[in-house]
């Protein structure tokens, strides 16, 4: 396994379009790096440069203390997983998972144990004769994983490898990929839009938007002190709710509706406060703020449900606890929500970032 470096890593395509723009992070030794962001943030161009496929206009990759930008794909040791899985449809799944050893010329012998390593790992044993087209999707991502992991790469790269799932294989693929993580130990990079798989599977999340590095942490870092309004948002689902207004003596008026409520902040001016939707309340909570509001819709999920809510047109959720749910609710429904004032998060107004 290797640990990678990042080092002001810059990519400027020849019509000027500037893709990234001075990305520095470290990857430790066996961490599962999760690089998220919305569509054309940048999070595709890193990985395939750290893959060695497109080239960098400047700053400096490290695999350990090696400097790696100008090394070959074939010389960098990784194993990558598309998108698409691009699988070769004509030959079977035992001689797809055996390609990368084959065009090293390995012996036979030895590709022969490792593909049979390999499919047992991967519950592929009962499928080596048989051709793609007669697999699953997820049966073919696994093929796709198989072919990478045959190598015993020092880092694994996956491009959002589970997109083309449906969302129940998506489930099984996430515990899938964590566990084969796990049991090989390589350091792994993977690139995904959706923040559930970001949470649930990294050791350590990149958030990029438009090119740029938000934030770089643990998930619980990230989910709990985001560095600023976009990462807050687009971490965490139901998203955050967000209320505009003003601080001052200990008091925040919202900018527009009726709502006011003391906080514990020696910030004072105009501001934007965040809590996520299980800090905020339907039945009373000793010490907590109250606020009312008009029900807008809600959510039956069978295990809880999402009560939804606007504040000067933003709109806002709260997940009901167990003394709640099963309520049936009703559009325009008054209801007293209670909102723990210790779980607020406050941005500044106008550039939007975390005020410590």
């Amino acid at each position: 396994m290797s640990a990678i470096k990042l080092e002001n890593i810059n990519k400027v395509y020849p019509n000027g379009h500037t893709a990234l723009k001075d990305i520095s992070f470290e990857v430790e030794k066996g961490e599962f790096l999760v690089m998220v962001g919305p569509s054309g943030c940048g999070k595709s161009s890193l990985l395939r440069m750290i893959a060695g496929l497109e080239d960098i206009s400047s700053g400096n990759l490290f695999f350990d203390s090696e400097k790696i930008n100008d090394k070959e794909p074939k010389d960098r040791n990784i194993g990558m997983v598309f998108q698409n899985y691009a699988l070769y449809p004509h030959l079977t799944i035992a001689e797809n998972l055996a390609f990368p050893l084959t065009i090293k010329k390995e012996k036979k012998e030895i590709i022969k144990r490792k593909v049979e390593e390999v499919a047992k790992m991967l519950d592929l044993e009962l499928y080596l004769n048989r051709k793609p087209k007669e697999l699953s999707g997820g049966q073919r991502q696994r093929v796709a994983l198989g072919r990478a992991l045959i190598k015993h790469p020092a880092v694994f790269l996956f491009d959002e490898p589970l997109s083309n799932l449906d969302a129940k294989l998506r489930m099984s693929m996430r515990g899938e990929i964590t566990r084969l993580h796990r049991e090989v130990g390589a350091t792994s990079i993977y690139v995904t839009h959706d923040q559930v798989e970001a949470m649930t599977m990294a050791d350590k999340i990149a958030i990029l938007k438009l090119g740029i590095l938000q934030q770089f942490g643990t998930p619980e870092q990230i989910y709990n002190s985001p560095a600023n309004l976009f990462v807050a948002e687009f971490i965490g689902s139901p998203q955050i709710n967000i209320f505009s207004g003003t601080l001052q003596n200990g008091i925040f008026n919202e900018d527009k509706a009726k709502v006011s409520f003391q906080v514990k902040s020696v910030h004072e001016g105009k501001v934007l406060l965040g809590i996520r939707p299980e800090h905020l309340y339907l039945e009373e909570l000793a010490g907590a703020e109250k606020i009312e509001v008009d029900v807008t819709n809600a959510e039956y999920l069978g295990n809880e449900t999402l009560v939804y809510f606007q504040v000067s047109g933003r709109d806002c959720c709260i997940r009901t606890g167990k003394k709640i749910h099963g309520t049936k609710f009703q559009n325009n429904d008054k209801l007293t929500v209670y909102l723990d004032s210790s779980k607020l998060l406050f941005f500044d107004s106008s550039t939007e970032t975390l005020i410590q």
